[in-house]
């Protein structure tokens, strides 16, 4: 075990993308757990596109970080010290970690053990925050039922992959991703069995919506914001339903983000759009992986992890997710 705790702090707010004056390693002292606490080195760390929006000093669902305090995120430790009941030696956990090499974790501050047996980049895809969005936002806030043309944006991304595989599962009548460049577009169709698939850095999404999605979109998964989502309202089906699940397109500037015009969609189709929170289904979050570890088992859906290696390229990891230069998860194995 080093001496050292490494550490990235915010350094100065970020205007566009995060480059090298943004975030700033530190070595401080290893912490010491106290009564109730364990020491755990950190493996893992989840790379998330709303980790660049906490970084802003702007409202939201949790608090912007702050200048000189680790940035924030989720990840997998490795318990290597313990003075709680609830944690021993070698036990995985789950929960806040930060960009960092150490934490102390503890059941008051929300960290989870692992099942024994679970991957730890499975506990970050399937299992963890991306999987459980999409597995929330496509039942429960938007509905899909059987014979429903589904339409996902980022589909090729941690969470948009996983939509529309369950939609898949779900019995969707087809299933529409929209993804960028051409081998995204061929994977999620070869292998995640998606119907179609639209190019939006080559193509016309509106005019490819048309042509796919001709007697209109039932539910629209919306990941991008911007003009996706203005091509997908106008496109609705009768009583469509959209799921705003993010707003990556508007993530590093947000000043110049385009706004929606076709909300009288809404009116005509009598459609319905709504946004929605991980953090509202925390307590069902048990069940909801039994089901996808079922799905899983069954080779029902497959998850794709894009791995960096070393915490000192959390930021560039980051970045991948608006370069468009990941497929799947992002997870920095620190």
């Amino acid at each position: 075990m080093s001496d050292h705790n490494r550490r990235l702090v915010l350094a100065k707010r970020p205007s566009g993308m995060v480059d090298e004056s943004t975030v700033r390693m530190e070595e401080i002292e290893v912490p010491v757990p106290g009564d109730g606490e364990a020491l755990a080195r950190v493996r893992y760390i989840s790379i998330d596109p709303t980790i660049r929006t906490w970084m802003d000093d702007l409202p939201g669902y949790l608090p912007p970080i702050a200048i000189d305090e680790v940035v924030r995120s989720g990840g997998v430790a490795e318990v290597v010290e313990s003075k709680s009941e609830d944690y021993a030696p070698g036990d995985l956990v789950f929960g806040f970690t930060g960009w960092q090499d150490y934490v102390l974790a503890s059941q008051a501050g929300g960290y989870q053990s692992l099942p024994g047996g679970v991957p730890p980049t499975l506990a970050l895809s399937l299992f963890g925050i991306t999987g459980m969005t999409a597995y929330f936002g496509l039942l429960d806030v938007g509905k899909v039922k059987e014979g429903d043309v589904v339409v996902v944006s980022g589909a090729a991304g941690a969470t948009g992959s996983t939509v529309g595989q369950i939609a898949k599962i779900k019995n969707a009548a087809k299933v529409i991703g929209i993804a960028g460049g051409p081998e995204k577009c061929a994977y999620i169709v070869e292998e995640l069995g998606f119907d179609a698939a639209i190019d939006y850095k080559n193509e016309d999404v509106a005019a490819r919506l048309r042509e796919a999605a001709p007697e209109g979109i039932d539910l629209y998964f919306d990941n991008v914001g911007g003009e996706i989502l203005d091509a997908c309202l106008a496109q609705l089906a009768l009583r469509g339903r959209i799921v705003l699940c993010g707003a990556i397109a508007s993530y590093n500037d947000r000043s110049s983000a385009r706004g929606v015009f076709n909300t009288s969609a809404l009116i005509i189709r009598r459609g319905r759009m709504e946004g929605f929170l991980i953090l509202d289904y925390f307590d069902r979050l048990p069940a909801a992986r039994e089901e996808m570890a079922t799905w899983l088992a069954e080779g029902k859906i497959k998850s794709s992890e894009h791995v960096v290696e070393g915490l000192e390229n959390a930021p560039k990891a980051l970045n991948l997710l608006f370069t468009g230069g990941n497929t799947g998860k992002v997870i920095v194995r620190v």
